[in-house]
């Protein structure tokens, strides 16, 4: 990962292709400009997925936004103490270690922090993922056969078995593509020492949040079958 300062702050990149990017391309009114604005995913925010003229890959475009209480006071405001504790230059520096360990992550791109006084603001490009949906989206239109979700359990327990802890790991969060299953948003991630208490927090949050999808969502495929299919995939991996 390399480092330049701008006028307001920094610009992190992981890639050759995206050491020319400047502030305003982590923005999406400059691809509309150029219609180089593919798609995009609405959830609490909305996620822009953009075509850059340097690769063939698409990329996504995501700022960072305050959940919870603190979101009363800034929307997308964070406290300042140095660049690598910003959540933009983390979560970058983090996929970059598992991307080039060989983990099932987005390729990481590049990140810009602003800073305004004592706070900042952030934004993070990663890789679009070809062909990929969330579990979400393509547990309600499919159904994934029991080796599929022994697959998502190991996937899930390499992760963990590597001390990774994914500080928000829900279905949306889970993309399948060919039958690749894919981690992203590791924004507050980060790498610690394996231990069984928070990785079964981890799972029963991943549990959690198949329950509350299919709550919302009544034709999402999932059984108790499908979790202990996922649950022996884990196992079997796990040491």
């Amino acid at each position: 990962m390399q480092i330049k300062q701008t006028k307001h702050g920094y610009i992190a990149w992981c890639i050759d292709q995206a050491k020319a990017l400047e502030s305003v391309d982590f923005s999406v009114e400059p691809w509309q400009a150029k219609h180089a604005v593919t798609g995009q995913s609405c959830g609490r925010y909305t996620t822009w997925f953009v075509q850059p003229q340097t690769t063939s890959q698409q990329w996504v475009l995501r700022h960072y936004w305050r959940g919870g209480l603190a979101a009363k006071l800034s929307k997308d405001g964070y406290l300042y103490t140095s660049l690598n504790n910003t959540r933009a230059v983390a979560e970058l520096a983090l996929l970059e270690t598992l991307y080039q360990q060989g983990f099932a992550v987005p390729k990481p791109i590049a990140a810009q922090v602003q800073r305004f006084g004592i706070w900042y603001r952030a934004d993070i490009i990663i890789e679009r993922i070809a062909g990929a949906k969330d579990l979400v989206a393509y547990l309600t239109q499919h159904t994934m056969t029991n080796e599929q979700w022994q697959s998502l359990g190991q996937t899930i327990a390499k992760f963990h078995q590597h001390g990774v802890y994914h500080a928000d790991l829900n279905a949306k969060n889970i993309l399948i593509s060919a039958d690749t299953f894919y981690l992203i948003d590791f924004d507050r991630g980060v790498i610690k020492t394996p231990a069984k208490s928070w990785q079964q927090a981890n799972l029963a949050r991943l549990l959690r949040s198949f329950n509350k999808e299919q709550t919302k969502a009544p034709v999402l495929q999932f059984t108790q079958d499908n979790w202990q299919a996922l649950l022996t995939g884990y196992q079997q991996f796990i040491r």
